[in-house]
Parts: C-alpha cells; structure tokens; sequence
C-alpha cells in the first residue's frame, strides 16, 4: 500500500506512523506544502493523511498553499480514497465536506482524556479502545461535524474531537501520532502559544510520563490497522 502525508510545518512530521508503515510494508510518501512541492496525481497512492499545524485553515492570504490543498483534499475524498486528517487535518476534511472551523472556547494544549460517542462506540475503526482514553492536545480552534459525518469522539474543553464520514474518512482534534521528541519539538518551536488557562500544561507535565506516550502509539497503531483493513 502507497500512503501519502501532507506536511504543513518542517517540525511536524508523522511520527508514529513513520515505524508503522515501515512495519506494515507500506511506502510512505510526503508533501511540504511549506516548500510549495507539487502535489501527487490523486491516482498514484492508497491512503492521504493530512497532518497537524500551527497555522489556521482560513489563512489563504498568508499560506497560499492551503486553497489548492482543500482542493486536493476534496478531490481525492470524492475519488473514494481513504483520509485521515489530525489536528489541522482534520479542520480542513471538515472545511472541505461542509463544515466550519471556528477558535474554540479554551486552548487545549497537553493530556486530557476523551470519549467515545455512541457512534464511536459502533465504529470498528475504533475496535479495542476504551469508552474513555487519554489523548495529545495542541489546538485553538475547532472544527463542527460536518453534514453526513458522525461524531465519533467528544471531549471537554472541546466538544468534537473526532469525525467519521463514511467507511475511509476520518477527523482527529487530537494527536495519537506525536512521540515524546515530537511534543519536545513542539514545545521549542511554539512556546508562544503556552498562554496559562484551564487546559493548558505546563512543558514539564506534558513530558512526565513516557507510558502515555507508549499507550497513544499503541492506540495509533490499532487505528491504522482498522483504516487499513477499508483500504487492502
């Protein structure tokens, strides 16, 4: 199976799903829209995944990029291609389908548990996690469910944290893919957005325990597997 990412900054890269793909057999294939390279033809790869980034999805004037991005994202939805967007990626899957991204009430940056709705609850792509589980958080805004998509995740301090629309698209608020030398990259590089508030944690908090890092990747790793069964 060919995977293909969209990168939107040069410190956010896939993560864990570098050594997953890498396991499976997979090759795996990137755009840094920040260099302005060319899109792949929609035909060439199996599986699109959208990654995270700090800048919004309504700011066409500053990153130019994002209008033939949301092109191609739609395009290659519509092509029946399997999607997964995290973070930014899925804020634009849920501006392509119909769906808004506005700032959300709280900034939710660090470990804060989220749910299964029961539409989550239903979903074999969510096939051995539990009703409630702890996930990564960096983000400000927030995208609505768009129509003919299920809410399959809810949360606190952000209500939508995760989308579902039809067998092979798939919005995630939060991060399964960071590592530990992910988030300490993100820490160095976006320390200005580390503003005190509710659900905001401080850097050492957020680097404390290297077990949640190991349990996200192992909740990562049994997502990919359930999206890739819709795609083999």
């Amino acid at each position: 199976m060919h995977i293909h990412y969209l990168q939107h900054m040069p410190f956010e890269n896939p993560g864990n799903i570098i050594p997953w793909a890498e396991a499976n057999g997979h090759a795996l294939t990137g755009t840094m829209l920040y260099e302005n390279q060319p899109l792949p033809p929609i035909w060439r790869f199996d599986w699109l995944i959208v990654l995270g980034g700090a800048m919004n999805v309504y700011e066409h004037k500053i990153h130019p990029w994002l209008v033939k991005e949301k092109e191609f994202i739609y395009k290659t939805i519509q092509y029946g291609t399997s999607v997964l967007g995290i973070c930014l990626g899925a804020q634009l899957i849920s501006d392509v389908l119909g769906g808004g991204v506005t700032r959300n009430l709280h900034r939710e940056i660090g470990w804060f548990p989220v749910s299964l709705t029961p539409h989550g609850r239903q979903s074999d792509l969510f096939h051995g996690f539990k009703n409630r589980f702890l996930a990564f958080h960096w983000h400000g805004d927030t995208f609505s469910i768009p129509p003919k998509a299920f809410q399959v995740v809810r949360g606190e301090a952000c209500d939508n944290q995760a989308f579902q629309y039809g067998q092979r698209v798939l919005g995630l608020q939060f991060h399964l893919d960071y590592t530990k030398e992910g988030v300490e990259t993100m820490i160095r590089n976006c320390s200005d957005e580390l503003i005190p508030g509710p659900y905001v944690q401080s850097p050492e908090k957020m680097l404390l325990l290297n077990a949640r890092f190991q349990k996200t990747k192992i909740l990562l790793y049994s997502l990919l597997n359930s999206m890739a069964r819709h795609i083999c």
